[in-house]
């Protein structure tokens, strides 16, 4: 079978998965106002979206690691970095976005954990990204 078949198959399945679980593992915190009528589709958009994000980002890390060691002549760190990075990306969306909507209107302390815990970590991400691209293309010149 087809890696991309197989990227598939681990992708769909988990994002329908994730997609169903968000309010199990995050339920809606009582008394918390929601969204007008016209707002809800767009947000349930959104957690589809997060919820496919984060059945990519699995299968990348399933499928993707034997093509990243596969392209590198040796072991190299900063590939390594950016794989573990760019899984992240796609990863983390689902719970970020979850967290914040359950997080409390007053409650800056969870805020700060969430801004830590996916803000902060995905600007490190993409700084890794940008470094390797930028070294690997600075290579073929």
């Amino acid at each position: 079978m087809k890696t991309q078949y197989k990227f598939a198959f681990v992708a769909v399945p988990l994002a329908i998965i994730a997609f169903a679980l968000s309010r199990v593992i995050w339920p809606d915190p009582a008394g918390m106002a929601g969204p007008s009528s016209s707002l809800i589709p767009h947000f349930i958009f959104l957690g589809a979206l997060e919820s496919l994000s984060f059945g990519l980002g699995v299968a990348f890390l399933i499928f993707g690691w034997s093509r990243v060691v596969a392209a590198l002549p040796e072991n190299n760190a900063l590939a390594t970095a950016s794989f573990v990075a760019i899984a992240w990306m796609l990863i983390s969306w689902w719970p970020h976005d979850n967290m914040h909507r359950v997080n409390g209107m007053e409650d800056f302390a969870g805020l700060l954990r969430i801004e830590y815990i996916f803000h902060f970590t995905l600007m490190i991400s993409a700084f890794i990204v940008v470094l390797y691209l930028w070294k690997s293309l600075g290579n073929r010149s």
